[in-house]
């Protein structure tokens, strides 16, 4: 068939993803989308114009060749999309459901001018699954190696990326975790429900087939320095460590019993099996009514992992508007048909407690949107006099998190932005102590896995060519 006949062949709107009766699906943590069929996948695929010119490709912060891999789905050469998507992006089968293509890949979709753009997400899920169910993942062709000695810390997205990347090159890579399992916030962050435990598990399998190691249980800034790497023979250091320090509200009533922050209420289930208590010795608590403070997506983690935790009621309250929103539209649509409430135009002030010290009520006042902020969005405003009282008895807080400070006050040498997070040349990721690099949101602050991606190959990038351009008598030294 001719490229003119396929494309108007085409249908214009997108292929939909099928998913879970949201009445069953709340009872477990069961993935809620139940993925592309072999003729979805192709019928879905056929509406990509080929572009002689693919925004698309600039808009995936890994730049996968997406063009290409969505002509071999069409062809039904899967395999062959698979060795496609590996090229750049070693997470793929992650990305496929946690990246926001909306707002990158998709959002730049010509087809999406006139149509829907093409769901180019569901199809890098589609293939990436296909890929795990038919055949081994491929590894690397066998190359020679370096000598040179690479040493990460943190096993999150931005770490696994500068691994696999630097480790196709032929470097030695050891990846330093903090805790007993890697992903980092792959792991501890995000719910089985949306990234199930066994497609973090394939893709660390195939990280560790590219000759990476992991080393858990060290932290780096306390176990050992930055420093103490360098003098054990490691060539350069790559910092991935996000940003894992949750922030608070700063009202009245927060140490009360009954108030987590998503951080802790999300490890305790992702990481620490609460979801599977006594099997786990990882109590959480059980709420009749639980108040998630946020809107973005981990928010939207909380309340729905509340909700299946409990069977009971469950609010968000967000103090901008639905159209603000910074969670995804997928996970907001994800979390109205699981029944969460949402409470908009809200902002809480105290939280209130009973005679035990246990939660009983959070206090909000209703707001309205004034003038645009720093962000773009309409600023909240609060209307005076108009404070309600919210029955409740857990309250979980989700409004973001900084990096965490251990290993930069354990660096003193290494120059610190306003924010607290790593200064780095914007072109390389390099650091200001030479032969130390770091992306993910210990730079950029909280943000996506993609964008973390990105900025580990960007790293991987400049890391090689540095350790290339060593001194021969240093590189001796490493090997």
């Amino acid at each position: 068939m001719s490229e003119q006949k396929r494309n108007l062949k085409a249908h214009p709107t997108r292929t939909p993803m099928p998913e879970r009766d949201p009445l069953e699906r709340v009872k477990g943590f069961d993935e809620v989308p139940l993925g592309y069929t072999e003729e979805m996948a192709r019928a879905e695929a056929e509406r990509c114009l080929d572009c002689k010119n693919p925004k698309c490709v600039a808009g995936c912060p890994v730049n996968i060749n997406i063009p290409k891999f969505l002509r071999e789905v069409r062809e039904g050469r899967y395999q062959d999309a698979a060795d496609t998507l590996r090229t750049t992006n070693s997470l793929p089968a992650v990305c496929g459901r946690v990246c926001p293509q909306e707002e990158q890949c998709e959002a730049v979709c010509i087809e999406g001018i006139k149509h829907d753009p093409v769901a180019i997400g569901n199809l890098e899920k589609f293939v990436a699954d296909w890929e795990r169910a038919h055949r081994t993942i491929t590894t690397r062709e066998v190359v020679e190696t370096t000598g040179r000695r690479i040493a990460i810390a943190g096993s999150g997205p931005a770490g696994l990326t500068v691994a696999g990347d630097l480790a196709k090159l032929g470097h030695d890579v050891t990846i330093f975790e903090a805790l007993h399992r890697p992903a980092g916030v792959l792991a501890y962050g995000i719910p089985e429900f949306r990234l199930p435990r066994a497609i973090v598990k394939s893709e660390i399998e195939y990280i560790e087939r590219l000759g990476v190691k992991f080393v858990y249980n060290v932290v780096i800034g306390v176990t050992v320095t930055l420093d103490e790497l360098f003098e054990e023979g490691y060539d350069a250091v790559f910092i991935g460590t996000g940003a894992g320090l949750p922030k608070m509200l700063g009202v009245p009533g927060e140490n009360l019993i009954g108030v987590f922050s998503s951080n802790e209420f999300l490890t305790r289930i992702n990481l620490l099996g609460a979801d599977r208590f006594p099997e786990f010795d990882t109590p959480v608590l059980h709420a009749k009514h639980t108040v998630v403070v946020g809107g973005g997506n981990t928010a939207m983690d909380s309340a729905r992992v509340a909700k299946r935790l409990n069977q009971a009621r469950v609010s968000l309250v967000y103090r901008r508007s639905e159209e603000e929103l910074p969670a995804r539209k997928e996970e907001v649509h994800h979390a109205k048909a699981e029944g969460i409430e949402f409470s908009l135009l809200c902002n809480p002030v105290e939280v209130i407690g009973d005679e035990n010290g246990r939660v009983k009520a959070i206090r909000c006042i209703r707001m309205e949107l004034g003038e645009p902020d720093a962000s773009g969005r309409r600023k909240p405003v609060e209307i005076k006099g108009s404070e309600f009282n919210l029955e409740c008895d857990a309250v979980i807080v989700a409004v973001g998190n900084a990096p965490n400070p251990i290993l930069t006050k354990a660096t003193p040498d290494l120059e610190l932005t306003k924010w607290g997070t790593i200064k780095v040349d914007p072109d390389t990721n390099e650091t200001s102590k030479r032969g130390v690099y770091a992306g993910g949101d210990i730079v950029s602050g909280a943000a996506t896995v993609i964008l973390a991606m990105g900025a580990g190959r960007k790293a991987a990038t400049a890391m090689h060519e540095y350790l290339m351009n060593l001194p021969a008598k240093q590189n001796m030294q490493a090997s």
